[in-house]
């Protein structure tokens, strides 16, 4: 979006327009009626628009297609050429949008100074909507475990695509990084990325947000489509999406256009949509509180998300991108991780995931020292459970049983966490609980464990009724 689209009925004075500002560097294309003008923009939307106000033997005249191009490309500047009886017209286009006019017969000096303030108000709007685009949040994707290369290489599949897809996983887990991650991969990533909140929108909101709003007194406010013309909207949450909104959206994936609230006029759009949620939709569309049609049109590419505990093996390399993060962004200390915290972490229970990981890590960083590795002891819950003063204290239930049950309990939740930790790896699981893998793999038969597949990752589990240790 770098030329400038000249349209005027009279070839003569569109080709001198043309002549003056390519001897000045600019590239240039032309229009002699609406038609061409439209199907110019639509190809290609340009940095300018020279737009003769009266345009002969053409189905638009100026003044329609200032509104049409204020409404779908409302970035582009439009300077309007008015002859000399048509000022007051020219006037009222600038109420409507335009940028400036220029009246006929035009002076050489002053059509270059107009073209080049206008220039340059593009070129500030598009660096502003660069800058914004920079800062909207992570993209970039950290793991080295089973599970998240099957997820990596499902959103390398999805990147080039238009096709719409479905992010599955619990809440924290990293959803909206894969948004931004296929957006950001895709031939739509130097337009807007919108996310809707579902969740957070109040419902009586949510077609103003979405939509827009236009009025006499209010004049118009683009909505969260109309911001993501030509990128990305995602529905973060889409199942907390209202029903009678939802039936909106399905009759704008259909149309590709909508109204905004208090509007007649259609708003086209061009977009691709990604949507996110951490409920079953099926049992949502079972109970009626979403639309099986809009979830046929969303779930076009569903691809799942694992949690934090099918990819223990990220946890170190995730912490340590964090770490550096805090470190870049907020100052915070840059420490290290020793083996001991490392192991806890590998060992805890992440209901909130990846978040949740993340937040932990920034608190340590926050309330810790300054200097050294980060120890078990600084983490939620470090101490060891059944701990006291260095004594051991023993659940009643473990207390009650003889001491080789008790043993084999102890070993076989010991070993499934450990083998569960190192993403189902035997030879890593053995070389830190310190026995030979024939002797940990005769271990895990007797104690009735067994290694699976899950979410590209394997995984520990018990046999339905284990073998007695011998």
């Amino acid at each position: 979006m770098s030329d400038i689209l000249i349209v005027d009925d009279e070839r003569d004075i569109r080709e001198l327009i043309s002549d003056i500002l390519e001897d000045e560097g600019y590239a240039t294309r032309l229009a002699a009626n609406s038609d061409e003008c439209m199907a110019a923009i639509n190809t290609e939307p340009p940095a300018l628009i020279v737009l003769d106000i009266w345009l002969k033997d053409s189905r638009m005249d100026g003044i329609d297609i200032l509104k049409t191009v204020k409404r779908d490309n409302p970035g582009v500047p439009i300077v309007i050429i008015s002859g000399h009886g048509n000022i007051e017209i020219a006037v009222a286009a600038i109420k409507q949008g335009a940028y400036d006019f220029i009246e006929k017969p035009f002076n050489i000096d002053q059509l270059m100074v107009v073209i080049g303030r206008a220039m340059e108000t593009s070129r500030l709007r598009r660096e502003n909507s660069e800058l914004k685009r920079r800062d909207e949040g992570p993209t970039e994707m950290i793991g080295t475990s089973s599970a998240f290369k099957a997820l990596k290489n499902n959103l390398d599949k999805v990147t080039k695509s238009n096709g719409r897809v479905m992010l599955t996983g619990p809440a924290g887990s990293g959803k909206e990084v894969a948004a931004r991650y296929i957006h950001a991969h895709s031939n739509r990533s130097s337009a807007p990325f919108i996310t809707v909140n579902c969740a957070s929108i109040e419902p009586e909101r949510m077609e103003e947000v979405l939509f827009g709003r236009e009025g006499a007194d209010r004049g118009v406010e683009p909505g969260l489509l109309e911001q993501a013309h030509g990128g990305v909207l995602y529905f973060d949450e889409v199942a907390d999406m209202p029903l009678g909104t939802q039936s909106k959206i399905l009759r704008v994936l259909v149309e590709q256009a909508f109204q905004r609230v208090g509007g007649t006029d259609k708003v086209r759009v061009d977009m691709r949509v990604i949507s996110s949620t951490n409920k079953d939709l099926q049992v949502e569309i079972e109970a009626g509180a979403f639309r099986q049609e809009l979830y046929h049109r969303l779930n076009v590419v569903p691809i799942q998300v694992p949690s934090l505990e099918d990819r223990r093996e990220d946890i170190p390399v995730l912490a340590a991108h964090f770490i550096d993060g805090f470190n870049k962004m907020q100052g915070l200390p840059l420490r290290e991780i020793s083996d001991e915290a490392v192991a806890l972490l590998q060992t805890m229970v992440w209901p909130g995931n990846v978040r949740q990981l993340k937040n932990v890590i920034e608190r340590v960083l926050i309330l810790g020292e300054d200097g050294g590795p980060i120890s078990a002891l600084e983490l939620p819950q470090s101490e060891p459970q059944g701990q006291e003063d260095g004594k051991v204290v023993l659940s009643g239930s473990l207390a009650t049983l003889p001491l080789r049950e008790a043993r084999e309990l102890f070993e076989r939740e010991y070993l499934l966490t450990q083998i569960n930790r190192f993403g189902g790896n035997i030879s890593r699981t053995a070389s830190f609980v310190g026995m030979e893998r024939s002797a940990l793999h005769r271990k895990l038969k007797s104690l009735g464990v067994v290694t699976t597949n899950k979410s590209g990752s394997r995984i520990a589990t018990l046999e339905e009724e284990p073998v007695k240790a011998g």
